[in-house]
């Protein structure tokens, strides 16, 4: 009914003494899960620096930018140029895209006991769930 398998599996781990391909450990695939998970908060925060530009944000913006670098091991991050806010209306949906982008690296960071950026992840979800509450609830 089947034809029998002739060729050797594509997902064999060892070919002889040497690896197929390279490994990396645990650590350092965390380490590229967080840095990629605070390189898109960051994108998003410079989007919302565009369309509201504070102080907050661009220190915001610029821990993450520390952390991605230090994760990277030194290699600074991409960054989007600060040009005129195209569409205001979009504020509230990049505010819930952060919260979310800042959940996963506060999970990812808490799994790697990275503490520095667990803070910085967290302080971030807590800005930005503010930043969505509305003006009455937010002066209490």
């Amino acid at each position: 009914m089947y034809e029998p398998i002739r060729t050797k599996s594509v997902h064999s781990t060892m070919a002889g003494s040497t690896p197929d391909f390279p490994h990396r450990s645990r650590e350092e695939e965390l380490d590229i899960q967080l840095a990629g998970h605070l390189a898109a908060l960051l994108a998003v925060t410079d989007e919302l620096r565009a369309l509201a530009p504070g102080d907050e944000l661009d220190a915001a913006a610029e821990r993450l930018a520390g952390q991605v670098a230090r994760l990277r091991g030194g290699e600074a991050p991409a960054r989007i140029p600060l040009t005129a806010a195209e569409n205001p209306a979009r504020l509230a949906d990049l505010h819930r895209r952060a919260h979310t982008l800042a959940g996963r690296a506060l999970v990812v960071a808490a799994s790697r006991a990275d503490t520095a950026a667990a803070i910085l992840a967290a302080e971030r979800m807590d800005a930005h769930t503010a930043a969505l509450q509305p003006p009455a609830l937010a002066a209490r």
